[in-house]
């Protein structure tokens, strides 16, 4: 098939479909585009979650990175989660270079193991049982003295659960701890406020939490628990947003870094982990002042960025992600544009491209980082999403472009805040950009994948065996984490093309992975051999 005009995907991110009513944002939303695409063309549900995208279990929720790792690459690779459960199973990394260097430094410094990451089981960035099989680990080999500094989740889990992580993980911690063996919690906050800032969006985040972890400033109490329910008491915070904290004894904070010791950042997930990773290694860093630059040995669970190397040392290898669907058209001489704002900017270039950074071919590709605000987003649901739009547009009308991505982000990032009302604006600002790009994409005689990267903004409340649940006052409570939904692909195509290609039934077997050889055979070029099958049939 030949299009005058380009093929564009555009990634609806966080909008998946749910049958509850409540808390669906949304069906709630007032979105005249999206009706009219459900009632007048094709669309099939597609897998985003668990094994579809390279998870461990189809209990696990999907996420943006796999998302679009699965999007781009055409096929399923093993993703963070159940590579690192495989390496800690196996016993692989505790043999391998990265770990025995950590454990080394230790001891030839005899000096301090620190763990740092996401402190939940939400299996989105990282899982707490990798974190307490590290730690026995390091007992087992002798180490004497571990500290570890919890990012509260509250986002990939429930959004006020941080005690039942922290109670029952004391309780661990005490299991383990005896007159040889020293282990506590040093530091910790929510991860939107401290350590895990990505692409670059607010390097203050990756400063407060610099200050707590390693300088140990800030406000002292004697245990995590007492922190989170002080600041819960105080101000009522949900964990996400928690203050930072600093545990202290008599003798000041516990868990100070310092030269000689070694560091583990125990996220596998690499876009909140990458800033904190260049804060510990760069020594030339300028983009905020460390006041102390302590010399230590740093690794991250996986390299977060292959390309650029970041970190330098890693325990866990990453998946080999290659022959992606831009490598493909590069290759072709296909020229390409993409385009989000800075919140998922990696998204539709890193991740998309397999995890690699930068651009196949320099002449072919055009990508366009719209600057995200440093706003909440509950404050500020409709985001940048008209700024990306803006850029898509004008981008489009060039006749440049065979083929195009944009990320629309609203439903994710607002969806992730728990605020309903907020997440129901964001969906209509999705709607009312797509009204805006459609249109243009007809007048070019081109034609677009509409879909999304998982589910979010179609599930704002709790529920447990079908049923909502309530919180003391009776309101529903907030759900700030992915979902478990399938997601919408649409095939909006109003050229004579349409009658060319016929999509498949929707028997349930599709997932993310089956969009590039769609697009390759919209294209009318071949796709690679390894990719997963086309979701049309040319005629």
């Amino acid at each position: 098939m030949k299009y005058q005009g380009p093929i564009v995907t555009i990634v609806m991110d966080g909008v998946g479909l749910s049958n509850n009513v409540e808390g669906n944002a949304v069906t709630e939303a007032r979105t005249p585009v999206l009706d009219k695409l459900t009632e007048g063309y094709p669309m099939l549900k597609l897998k985003a979650h668990g094994t579809a995208v390279g998870l461990p279990s189809d209990d696990d929720m999907g996420n943006s990175e796999v998302g679009h790792n699965a999007i781009g690459a055409g096929a399923v690779y093993s993703q963070g989660a159940k590579l690192v459960n495989e390496s800690i199973e196996s016993g692989a990394m505790y043999d391998a270079q990265g770990w025995r260097e950590i454990i080394a430094n230790v001891k030839e410094n005899n000096s301090t193991l620190h763990f740092m990451g996401l402190f939940s089981d939400g299996n989105v960035h990282s899982h707490i049982n990798h974190l307490k099989a590290m730690i026995a680990q390091a007992k087992k080999e002798g180490l004497s003295k571990v500290r570890i500094h919890i990012l509260l989740d509250g986002r990939d889990v429930g959004e006020t659960s941080a005690l039942d992580y922290v109670v029952p993980f004391e309780e661990y911690l005490s299991e383990l701890r005896d007159d040889s063996f020293d282990v506590k919690i040093a530091s910790g906050g929510g991860r939107m406020f401290i350590t895990m800032d990505r692409y670059e969006a607010d390097w203050s985040m990756v400063e407060r939490g610099w200050n707590t972890h390693v300088l140990g400033e800030g406000r002292t109490f004697a245990s995590a628990q007492e922190a989170i329910e002080t600041y819960r008491a105080e101000t009522g915070v949900i964990d996400q947003d928690m203050p930072a904290f600093v545990i202290a004894d008599e003798n000041g904070p516990v868990g100070k870094i310092v030269d000689g010791d070694s560091v583990i950042f125990f996220n596998f997930r690499g876009d909140r982990a990458q800033e904190i990773s260049r804060a510990f290694e760069d020594a030339d860093l300028k983009t905020f002042n460390r006041k102390y630059f302590p010399k230590v040995c740093y690794a991250g669970m996986l390299q977060y960025d292959g390309d650029l190397h970041i970190p330098s040392r890693f325990l866990v290898n990453p998946p080999s992600i290659k022959n992606t669907m831009g490598e493909l058209f590069a290759s072709l001489g296909i020229p390409q544009l993409a385009v989000a704002e800075t919140q998922k900017f990696g998204h539709v270039t890193y991740f998309w491209n397999g995890n690699k950074s930068g651009k196949f071919n320099d002449e072919l590709e055009t990508y366009i980082e719209v600057q995200s605000d440093v706003v909440p987003f509950e404050q500020r649901p409709w985001m940048k999403a008209a700024e990306a739009t803006d850029a898509l547009i004008n981008e489009l009308k060039t006749g440049k472009y065979k083929y195009a991505r944009i990320n629309l982000a609203n439903g994710d990032m607002v969806g992730h805040t728990g605020n309903m009302q907020a997440a129901v604006i964001a969906v209509e600002t999705v709607d009312l950009c797509l009204a805006r790009i459609l249109p243009v994409i007809d007048d070019l005689g081109g034609m677009a994948m509409i879909t999304a990267d998982h589910g979010n903004a179609d599930e704002m409340y709790e529920f447990k065996k079908g049923k909502l649940k309530l919180n003391e006052d009776g309101t529903p409570k907030a759900k700030t984490s992915h979902t478990l939904n399938p997601v919408p692909c649409f095939f909006y195509d109003n050229t004579e093309n349409k009658d060319l290609y016929e999509v498949k039934a929707d028997e349930g077997q599709f997932g993310l992975s089956n969009i590039a050889a769609t697009v390759a055979d919209l294209m009318g070029v071949k796709g690679n051999d390894n990719w997963d099958e086309s979701m049309i049939v040319v005629k």
